[in-house]
């Protein structure tokens, strides 16, 4: 008998996790075009936050499990990431 495969959800690291969470609070998540040097701007206010423990790594390891995936930015050398819609949370 062939065995069923079950999905289970990735465990997350503390970087990831927060990143994660900040994204679900309203921040965008926006790179150069290299996936490097992340920031996370709010969508009301503007405000711009540099989060320590986030880097390239953590960014590829979100987009390989499928938790985020890039959109365009503002201009050719920024990458919006956004979560894909089974994700977001309706509040």
């Amino acid at each position: 008998m062939a065995r069923k495969k079950t999905a289970v959800a990735p465990k997350l690291t503390d970087p990831e996790r927060d990143l994660l969470a900040d994204m679900e609070r309203g921040y965008q998540l926006e790179t150069d075009s290299l996936g490097g040097n992340p920031v996370l701007r709010s969508l009301k206010g503007g405000e711009v936050l540099r989060p320590a423990s986030v880097n390239r790594s953590t960014i590829k390891a979100l987009e390989e499990r499928g938790l985020i995936r890039p959109a365009k930015g503002p201009d050719q050398l920024t990458i919006v990431w956004r979560q894909p819609d089974t994700r977001r949370r309706t509040r």
